[in-house]
């Protein structure tokens, strides 16, 4: 339930903090007072998408602010699944506009997107404004209507997943069906392909082995000619560097006993001829090992090149690659091979899901057919006191293909008239006969759908007198299980019968134009209820009309 409203520089309001409250409540209030820009300032906390125009010339920022109360509701787990906080007696949802035309939304003062405001919004508050009447026009409406009385959204959301594994069951088959044509039609290339891979007989790390083995052989002279060098000024009998170090390592022993500094140097050199008598060896297993044989080079550069070859041929740059085509070609021709067992056993999988999803449709079509009969009953109740003594109303279901939301197609069906046949509401209700199909709807639907606040934008248009005061006593009986209804109106017979009544007036004071909205004192009521029946000119016969209507 919305509690409390709090607007700051919003088009003509420089700043709005009031209170509203349980029940049914009316707002009045002459044509261009700002009646409208209460719902405009309502609709952006609901999620509607910011013009910075709306902000109040001459301010840098607008704030929108409402408290909600959702103590009777169970909305925690929204919250909990969104990582909100959640204060169930205090809901604030505030929504901040700037003139440089940024937007930001909030949810307990936590910064959230608009589409998740949006979803909350849909929660918290419906607001049927003229233009919603059009809704009668529209499939999906009527049909929300029949699925909102029959309660069917267990069975619906059934039916839906269902629906989604036929239409994707029904997509797999149809691309099974393309692929296996056109592999089919390029078996024979796809044959010669695998055969060339396969019989290339390709390893991991072949190529890289093979190169380094090439870049040896075609070395093999220059790396020889290093090694021997090496070995030389190694292992040489006359100059070589172990021959050296092994003449000094023999001079320094024999003055160690009698010149123990030298004992240190001793080990170094010691261990220095070790190591490098390990190198030596090393370097003449090397000179063994290096044989240049020029047919083994010609075999390593002949496989690779047929190696790049395949590379180049199948637009890749490793072995790796080349394998991995290989395997898919295989893949891919074990498919075509075993293509009519797994074609089959699709189209059995895309029967049997067919089949569950009729059956899921028939069982939603059940629960509307007997919804929509105690539709049609609710409707003649509420429709008949409302100046339609002679009314029918029916709800028409036909059959159609599976959709995502089953195999109906519902049409509400309408007569005012004995003598004028049922025919789809939109095309025959007149203006203030659909107002008041929308407001029995509407009732009806409040009592299946737990929203805590609906706001009625002007529905009474088109109607007046005791017609009127039937709509005020049906949404005044809506205001009472807990529920907030308020009705902007212009008729004294509806703002009579509201526990609360508030004004919205527009102002002319030296800074410019502004509007604003109160709450009405009992004897402020009267003359308002007193002007909605007179005009400006207020007589003592109004006066007492107003109070009468406000008695009654």
């Amino acid at each position: 339930m919305l509690r409390q409203l709090y607007i700051k520089n919003f088009t003509l309001i420089d700043e709005l903090d009031i209170s509203l409250y349980e029940g049914f409540s009316v707002i009045t209030g002459e044509t261009g007072a700002g009646k409208s820009i209460i719902l405009g300032a309502i609709a952006l906390l609901l999620g509607q998408r910011a013009d910075s125009k709306t902000i109040k010339q001459g301010a840098d920022k607008c704030i929108i602010e409402a408290h909600f109360d959702l103590s009777r509701y169970a909305m925690q787990e929204f919250f909990d699944e969104n990582d909100i906080e959640y204060d169930a007696e205090d809901c604030i949802i505030r929504r901040e506009l700037t003139a440089a035309g940024k937007s930001r939304a909030f949810i307990n003062d936590t910064p959230v997107a608009l589409s998740m405001l949006k979803e909350l919004g849909e929660q918290l508050m419906d607001v049927h404004s003229q233009h919603q009447n059009l809704l009668l026009n529209k499939q999906d409406f009527q049909l929300e209507v029949v699925d909102i009385i029959a309660n069917d959204a267990l069975q619906l959301a059934q039916y839906q997943k269902s629906y989604n594994g036929f239409l994707q069951a029904e997509k797999e088959l149809k691309e099974m069906i393309s692929t296996i044509e056109r592999n089919r039609e390029n078996h024979d290339f796809m044959q010669f392909q695998y055969d060339e891979l396969a019989n290339a007989n390709l390893t991991k790390g072949e190529q890289e082995e093979l190169e380094q083995r090439s870049e040896t052989m075609e070395h093999s002279e220059d790396i020889k000619s290093a090694l021997y060098t090496t070995d030389n000024a190694l292992s040489s009998e006359q100059v070589g560097a172990l021959e050296s170090l092994r003449v000094s390592l023999s001079a320094l022993r024999n003055i160690e006993n009698v010149y123990p500094e030298v004992g240190e140097l001793v080990q170094r050199i010691d261990s220095d001829y070790i190591d490098l008598k390990d190198v030596s060896q090393e370097i003449c297993s090397l000179l063994d090992s290096i044989d240049f044989d020029p047919t083994e080079l010609d075999q390593v550069n002949n496989r690779l090149d047929h190696i790049y070859e395949l590379e180049k041929k199948y637009h890749v740059e490793t072995v790796e690659e080349l394998i991995n085509k290989r395997n898919e070609l295989h893949y891919q021709l074990n498919a075509i091979e075993n293509s009519d067992e797994s074609l089959e056993a699709l189209k059995t999988r895309k029967n049997d899901l067919e089949i569950r999803t009729r059956k899921e449709a028939e069982v939603l079509t059940k629960l509307r057919i007997k919804a929509a009969k105690t539709i049609e009953d609710e409707m003649q109740k509420r429709l008949v006191p409302l100046g339609m003594p002679h009314v029918r109303f029916s709800i028409q279901l036909t059959a159609t293909e599976l959709g995502y939301k089953g195999s109906d197609r519902v049409s509400f069906l309408f007569s005012a008239n004995t003598s004028t046949p049922l025919q789809p509401v939109s095309q025959v209700a007149s203006g203030g006969e659909i107002a008041r199909v929308m407001l029995s709807l509407k009732a009806m639907i409040s009592g299946a759908v737990k929203l805590p606040t609906i706001i009625f934008d002007e529905i009474d248009t088109g109607v007046s007198g005791k017609t009127a005061e039937m709509m005020a006593q049906i949404m005044k009986e809506m205001g009472g299980h807990g529920r907030q209804v308020i009705s902007i109106t212009h008729l004294p017979q509806i703002a009579a019968l509201g526990s609360v009544h508030y004004k919205v007036e527009k102002n002319e004071t030296a800074h410019g134009t502004t509007s604003r909205m109160h709450q009405l004192a009992p004897d402020e009521r009267v003359r308002e209820i007193a002007q909605m029946l007179s005009g400006s000119d207020i007589s003592e016969a109004a006066i007492q009309n107003a109070k009468e209507l406000l008695k009654n």
